[in-house]
């Protein structure tokens, strides 16, 4: 099975994307991380108490209000945080957005707490689709190289806008309650979207896949659908019954798949940094 790494900034369509994908004629099933990073962190789980007891007693709001005086949540959230309240993303977000040495260390607080549960979410998702016979899966992941899971993909697809005030005005149209600070902020977090426009190509032709988003939806369909097509010729047919009939020939694959993406990996870093010694 192949899996795709669908990748890019902030507001730049990876989500139209995504959804494009998962309509006819692709009809591809799509992991969503962000949808995964909600529900690892709902009231109940281990990861909903780590991040209250991490981030409560510094964050008055961390915590929707109840919905009612009766509500049950507002007399057992300080006695015992794991049956509480929804946590207010906004408030969090605020706590984590930027490039300040604060927010950067709470940043990474917060991801050792929720990309291991995620992690788990995804092998699981992965798996069941293997089982139900699908020939490729959309991993969307929007830090994918940053958190390494670029290493078990097999195509990584990167979605892109090549002038940076189109981003800033999409974030801001989607996202109306934003100052501009706070919008910078979140674009900053994700990283610069040219670098992973450049990490995709490193990859190679037919590794990494670079989707332009900087028109309309229409423009976007005619894109998605030229490189989708390309990959579905080379990973439907023959070739994905035999690794689904024959399971060892589909773990020597991924192990093949896995090895090489290590190696570039390796190589894409010795690059950066011989890149930083001649600056």
């Amino acid at each position: 099975m192949l899996i795709i790494g669908l990748t890019g900034s902030i507001a730049t369509g990876k989500s139209t994307v995504s959804s494009l994908l998962s309509f006819p004629p692709y009809h591809l099933p799509i992991i969503d991380t962000d949808l995964l990073a909600r529900k690892v962190v709902e009231p109940g789980t281990p990861g909903y108490k780590a991040i209250v007891d991490y981030f409560g007693p510094t964050t008055p709001d961390l915590l929707l209000p109840a919905a009612s005086p009766n509500d049950p949540s507002s007399s057992t959230t300080k006695t015992t945080p794991h049956l509480g309240r929804p946590l207010n993303r906004p408030a969090l977000g605020r706590r984590i957005f930027g490039t300040d040495a604060s927010r950067t260390r709470d940043r990474e607080v917060l991801n050792k707490i929720v990309h291991p549960a995620i992690r788990r979410e995804i092998y699981k998702s992965i798996l069941y689709y293997y089982v139900r016979g699908h020939w490729a899966v959309v991993l969307d992941v929007p830090l994918l190289f940053e958190s390494g899971m670029d290493l078990m993909c097999g195509v990584v697809m990167v979605v892109g806008v090549k002038d940076p005030k189109v981003q800033m005005e999409r974030l801001r149209a989607r996202d109306a309650h934003l100052s501009v600070q706070e919008a910078e902020d979140r674009v900053r977090s994700q990283g610069d979207v040219s670098g992973k426009v450049e990490r995709a190509e490193w990859r190679g032709e037919g590794w990494g896949v670079v989707v332009w988003n900087d028109g309309d939806k229409k423009e976007l369909e005619g894109e998605e659908e030229e490189e989708e097509e390309e990959e579905e010729e080379e990973g439907g047919g023959w070739w994905t019954w035999l690794l689904w009939l024959v399971p060892p020939v589909a773990v020597l694959v991924a192990g093949w798949d896995l090895g090489r993406n290590f190696w570039l990996k390796k190589e894409w870093e010795k690059k950066e940094r011989g890149r930083k010694v001649k600056l």
